[in-house]
């Protein structure tokens, strides 16, 4: 899954440790979503779309789709 975090955080200006802190996580996890290392769980995606004002799709890609029947 590819992620748009690391656009929107800097799109508003932010550190890693100023989104961490309004997200109420440590910079490492911001850090860790932002390359990919972690997919964060459904209550901090919901948190980060609020927080951006987007929809979690328009954060988190996922390229995967379901297999014909």
């Amino acid at each position: 899954m590819n992620n748009r975090v690391k656009e929107h955080r800097e799109g508003h200006g932010w550190s890693q440790g100023e989104l961490a802190r309004r997200l109420g996580v440590s910079r490492q996890t911001i850090n860790a979503v932002e390359t990919d290392k972690y997919d964060p769980s459904l209550p901090l995606a919901l948190r980060m779309a609020k927080l951006f004002e987007v929809g979690v799709p328009d954060l988190f890609i996922d390229d995967w789709t379901p297999e014909a029947e």
